[in-house]
């Protein structure tokens, strides 16, 4: 049985953030007053380290702020929880975005969790990843039974991202294995894995990753998650939800990137990193490059923000262009690339040898 919420205590690594309530038709957000003297803005700018109740101004998130709405599923994760839902007799449309992160609990992608918690989708260990895959492809069949679609469920109902998942454990530390969808190779795994090592070769930070074998394919792809460590949960909040907008809406510029980069991030080399990426994005034709696809950590270490690792890297030719922009360019030449430097007043000597280097290693 599914409650309906209408109040929710956020929390980060056992810490009481603050407090989300459903207000007449709108959803208003509080710091807890402890936090206000101890913790950080969630988001830097829509979430001051203010004493006030803050809400949306817009409905791009169904009332949310953006950094909450990157708690939810997407993609493959919100396919299983419909389907999940659907069989428990419950339509999706009708719950509310709190009962919503009420069913994410602490399993979201991010620091921040939600309580009360009405799920129970605790990480697997490490399983056969080959039988996964076929019951993945089951799923997308819609032809599996109730048993395996709640194991499926539990190891990716909080999945973000277009391709099937599972979140898996391997020796105490947090993966996220991705499985062929219907229009994808069954090489896919493998071309991801050699695309995050070619974009290592040009110097750019890349979320660990591995080939997983496998007896039926070339392999599966699998990330380490950066938003966990041995110490806790790492606070993250997306480039689209930090500018309170859908990454579904192609309206959003590398320069858009480099400026909150400029704003937020503590360390300013992050502006040739982010740089990089646009260069590797474009050279390599990585075009499923969304405002999801960039995101950025807390570091309590330095008290600020730092740019994530470099994730989602795939090779998508056959898009008409860009999701994101170079100089509002959705198909850009190394002229745009450069353009983007001058407005940013990035030093062009520096960015010439980031172009000419990504040029000769994606060559």
């Amino acid at each position: 049985m599914i409650s309906d919420v209408k109040k929710l205590t956020v929390k980060f690594n056992g810490k009481t953030v603050g407090y989300l309530a459903e207000m007449d038709d709108q959803i208003g957000f509080q710091y807890d007053a402890e936090w206000l003297e101890t913790g950080f803005n969630i988001s830097p700018f829509s979430l001051p380290l203010e004493d006030k109740i803050f809400i949306s101004k817009n409905d791009t998130f169904g009332g949310l702020f953006g950094v909450f709405a990157d708690s939810l599923p997407d993609g493959w994760g919100e396919l299983l929880v419909r389907r999940m839902l659907s069989r428990r007799g419950i339509n999706p449309d009708s719950l509310s975005p709190l009962t919503r992160l009420s069913l994410i609990g602490s399993q979201g992608l991010g620091g921040l969790s939600y309580e009360p918690n009405q799920t129970k989708t605790d990480n697997g260990t490490l399983v056969e990843l080959d039988e996964i895959a076929c019951e993945v492809e089951q799923i997308l069949n819609d032809d599996i039974e109730d048993k395996s679609l709640d194991t499926i469920y539990r190891l990716g109902g909080s999945s973000g991202g277009a391709r099937p998942k599972a979140h898996i454990k391997i020796d105490g530390e947090e993966w996220i294995v991705k499985f062929p969808c219907h229009y994808d190779p069954q090489n896919i795994g493998e071309k991801e894995y050699n695309a995050n090592i070619l974009a290592k070769s040009c110097g750019l930070n890349i979320n660990e990753c591995k080939l997983f074998p496998s007896k039926i394919c070339t392999g599966y792809f699998g990330a380490k998650r950066f938003d966990r460590t041995q110490l806790g949960c790492v606070h993250m909040v997306s480039l689209s939800s930090l500018l309170e907008t859908s990454h579904r809406i192609p309206n959003l510029d590398y320069i858009h990137l480099l400026q909150v980069v400029q704003r937020i991030c503590v360390d300013q080399n992050d502006l040739y990193e982010a740089f990089g990426r646009m260069c590797f994005n474009v050279f390599y034709q990585n075009k499923d490059d969304h405002g999801k696809n960039f995101a950025f950590l807390y570091d309590e270490g330095s008290g600020g923000y730092k740019l994530s690792p470099f994730y989602d890297i795939t090779q998508t030719k056959e898009k008409f262009e860009h999701e994101m922009t170079v100089n509002g360019v959705g198909n850009p030449t190394e002229s745009d690339i450069l353009q983007v430097a001058i407005v940013m007043k990035l030093s062009l000597q520096k960015c010439r040898k980031i172009i000419e280097k990504v040029k000769a290693t994606v060559k």
